[in-house]
């Protein structure tokens, strides 16, 4: 489920309670969280690495290892990420435990076992297909634009789709879509100048909105930052989850529809476009 501003928000947050800490041991608790390298390769040679950064790239997290490393980390549907004492709860769901040398630790836990890490010093072997970040200012109104045209695809599936844009998924594409007018069917390649740069400002504004209230929980608690606070978002979602629920900008009913084998919540009456 974590997006775009649930992964940036974890990338800060990190940021101040691990960047200086090294890492005394990791312990792999299920294999195929792994990707790269082998385990026992990836368990020996994370043991001392100071971390030295953190960031985004799309959905992943990076973590920067001293000697030029670095640790890549996609929650996919239900990773979580949380730094803990010692002394804190056993967690069934735990896949991966890194010892910090300050006496706690960073547990990843992961019901459905989707996601996954990996251990490289070419992050762009794994990260080369991503598309453009949705808020770098190099990504313009012009740039969206001429990328949209001559793609004949569905807006929804377009916008979630990471070789297009990286770090957009569901939540956030229908309330952009929603802020932009666009209905999520509108083919890609229809759209005027004027609604391109319309649908700019709504990826850049919603996203902002985002980061800003540390993103969305959903009842699934599936994201939480890694001291188990909530992302507070959820309260401001305009149409995804509210289905039946009155728009706020014309008061019709919110839909719910499969598009591109996912699900898009939109208003029929304002969202013609």
């Amino acid at each position: 489920m974590p997006e775009l501003p649930e992964v940036e928000t974890l990338a800060r947050e990190l940021n101040g309670v691990l960047v200086g800490r090294s890492i005394v041991r990791a312990e792999v608790c299920w294999p195929g969280t792994v990707a790269a390298p082998d385990p026992e390769v990836f368990i020996r040679r994370l043991a001392g690495r100071r971390i030295g950064e953190i960031r985004r790239r799309g959905k992943w997290l990076l973590l920067g290892l001293e000697g030029e490393e670095w640790l890549l980390i996609h929650l996919r549907m239900s990773g979580r990420l949380a730094v803990e004492g010692a002394d804190a709860p056993e967690d069934t769901h735990t896949r991966v435990v890194f010892y910090l040398d300050d006496g706690q630790r960073l547990r990843f836990s992961d019901p459905r076992k989707f996601g996954r890490m990996a251990l490289t010093a070419r992050p762009e072997e794994w990260l080369g297909d991503l598309g453009p970040e949705p808020l770098d200012p190099a990504l313009t109104p012009e740039r969206l634009a001429g990328m949209l045209r001559g793609r004949r695809g569905r807006l929804k599936p377009l916008l979630t789709d990471q070789r297009f844009l990286a770090g957009l998924g569901n939540i956030y594409a229908d309330e952009v879509l929603w802020r932009a007018g666009l209905h999520p069917l509108r083919r890609a390649d229809t759209l005027t100048p004027e609604e391109a740069a319309r649908l700019h400002g709504a990826i850049r504004e919603v996203l902002e909105r985002a980061i800003a209230r540390r993103g969305t929980t959903l009842a699934d608690q599936r994201y939480v930052l890694p001291d188990g606070r909530p992302g507070e978002f959820a309260a401001h979602l305009v149409v995804y989850g509210r289905e039946g629920a009155s728009c706020p900008r014309c008061g019709a009913s919110i839909v719910r529809a499969r598009v591109g084998g996912r699900s898009a919540h939109f208003c029929p009456q304002c969202q013609r476009g």
